[in-house]
């Protein structure tokens, strides 16, 4: 990691424990909105500094000037909102009242806690049409929430604000700008990993490995392309996205998604403002996707040039489970919604169903990357038979990756990759073994298996050249699938090695009177054994 980053690193990692610091001193560690308050106040910190970074590009006065602040306050209104029409699309629009060191020379005012909730509600509505969520009703949710109101003492909220303000003028991210995600990406990880826990609560989040992201961004991304449509049904915090985005290009697509889960529609919406994704925002849904897909074209599904999805494996959707099966979603839903069980809702196989999906919402020449159970590979009946039926008999089926076991450290479930194809009509399916790469480390209380960047790029490499490895991949024609009951599993088509030695008629007969030698040796002691049991048997009596 070059210098400069890790400096910035280390800083912005200083700047995110002293907001949680802060939280934990007004008595809202482990609190519930405690996530809200140290991502938007970070948000406000780095909107600030991207503005910054943004007009004194746009003008090399105020890169020259001692404070660019002081140099702007000379401009003219008109001015002032010519240049805000110059600003890049991805930059938060900000009047001058709005700037850091504005709120920070306002600190000691009477009233602070309503002065920087104002503050950030005026920037929230006027980047509104850049920065609001919708959910699948028409709702809008808002950048900034009036963060000082969740202080209960209200006699404490103006210390609280100016306890989250001084940690944001120590340093600026200005000169990071053009590390783009290579940096973002760790601190993003680092904001939200006490927040991003799988296990809380009825709709979990998931966290993908950037190792198993990586591979399906890189598989599925093989060539340029450009002016494209991505699209994950179950977002989440958006790590499967923001990976194929920057295998693509963050100016060469457009981002969509839809997800359940209010915390997880803003975690995604921040990784897209820290990865110059904020004109995808727009397209980013809080909603069922199952039940109603927002993402639609009339009456039809949005068609999807690529889809990446780590969706819930098991979940309990039995509340909403028999509107699924409805006339509108039949079609949808070709291979049917599974049943509730007696017990143990939880189980329920949720994941089918997002496949299905997605099937559903692929372009004619889309491709699609699905991280499944790897049961899912072998099943022999029910909906996982007629899915795997569906993408052989439709000629869609790329290939599938098995990767190691606990991949993810969450989770004792072995996960493999399906990859889809639209356009594979010509077979050559990749079926990749790579359970037995990886090292195992530890990681929490939790195993985890962290694969190399050496056997990440022989995956990617390996699968793309459809290339054929001893015990690693098979290429297998649609045809062979159907003739193995539509298994998946690379290890069904490996080939059986027969071990040849040469040997003369000499050395054989040798080899084969010691086997008999040793036959001979065992066959006596099985003997003596019997009459050995025989006589101690013989000496047994009731007493």
């Amino acid at each position: 990691m070059p210098m400069l980053t890790q400096d910035f690193t280390t800083q912005t990692k200083e700047l995110i424990d002293a907001l949680k610091s802060a939280c934990t001193s007004y008595g809202l560690g482990n609190d519930g909105n405690e996530f809200k308050i140290i991502t938007q106040t970070f948000l406000y910190k780095f909107m600030n500094d991207k503005f910054a970074h943004e007009v004194k590009r746009l003008e090399p006065a105020l890169r020259e000037a001692e404070s660019w602040e002081q140099a702007i306050a000379a401009y003219s209104d008109e001015e002032y909102d010519d240049l805000l029409e110059r600003i890049d699309a991805d930059s938060a629009l900000l009047k001058r009242e709005h700037y850091l060191s504005a709120l920070h020379n306002r600190m000691h005012e009477a009233n602070f806690a309503k002065i920087f909730d104002d503050t950030l509600r005026d920037i929230a509505i006027l980047n509104n049409d850049i920065f609001g969520v919708k959910t699948n009703t028409g709702a809008n949710v808002i950048l900034f929430d009036e963060l000082s109101q969740y202080i209960t003492d209200s006699s404490q909220r103006d210390n609280f604000c100016r306890a989250l303000i001084n940690p944001l003028v120590n340093f600026s991210f200005e000169r990071i700008f053009h590390q783009k995600f290579d940096f973002f990406a760790t601190i993003f990880e680092y904001l939200i990993k006490d927040y991003n826990k799988d296990g809380g609560g009825k709709y979990a989040e998931y966290f993908t490995p950037h190792a198993v992201a990586k591979i399906m961004a890189a598989i599925l991304v093989d060539a340029p392309v450009s002016n494209v449509k991505c699209y994950d049904p179950a977002a989440g915090s958006g790590t499967l996205l923001m990976n194929l985005a920057h295998q693509i290009g963050e100016d060469r697509c457009a981002i969509y998604s839809q997800d359940i889960s209010q915390k997880s529609s803003g975690m995604l919406r921040l990784n897209l403002i820290l990865n110059n994704l904020a004109h995808s925002i727009r397209n980013i849904i809080q909603g069922n996707t199952l039940l109603t897909p927002y993402h639609r074209q009339g009456e039809r599904l949005m068609r999807f040039d690529y889809i990446v999805s780590n969706p819930p494996f098991k979940l309990d959707f039995s509340d909403y489970r028999d509107a699924l099966t409805a006339p509108q979603h039949r079609e949808r839903f070709f291979a049917g919604v599974p049943n509730v069980p007696n017990k143990d809702k939880d189980k329920m196989a949720i994941y089918l169903l997002f496949i299905q999906h997605i099937v559903a919402s692929l372009a004619p020449n889309g491709k699609a990357a699905i991280v499944v159970p790897t049961g899912f590979l072998t099943a022999q009946s029910g909906i996982e038979r007629k899915i795997r039926e569906r993408l052989v008999s439709d000629k869609m089926l790329r290939g599938v990756v098995s990767m190691p076991s606990n991949i993810f450290a969450t989770t004792g479930t072995n996960v493999s990759v399906l990859f889809l194809d639209k356009a594979n009509t010509k077979g050559n399916i990749v079926l990749m073994d790579a359970s037995k790469l990886g090292a195992t480390i530890k990681d929490g209380k939790n195993q985890r298996t962290v694969l190399s960047a050496e056997e990440e790029a022989r995956i990617i490499a390996t699968f793309n050249a459809h290339e054929a490895v001893e015990d690693f991949t098979a290429i297998v024609s649609y045809q062979q699938i159907a003739e193995k009951n539509y298994s998946l599993s690379a290890g069904q088509y490996f080939d059986v090695k027969i071990e040849h030695i040469e040997m003369t008629p000499e050395e054989f007969a040798a080899k084969m009177g010691g086997f008999t030698q040793n036959l001979d040796r065992l066959f006596a002691e099985s003997r003596a054994l019997e009459s050995e049991i025989q006589t101690q048997l013989a000496g047994v009596r009731l007493v």
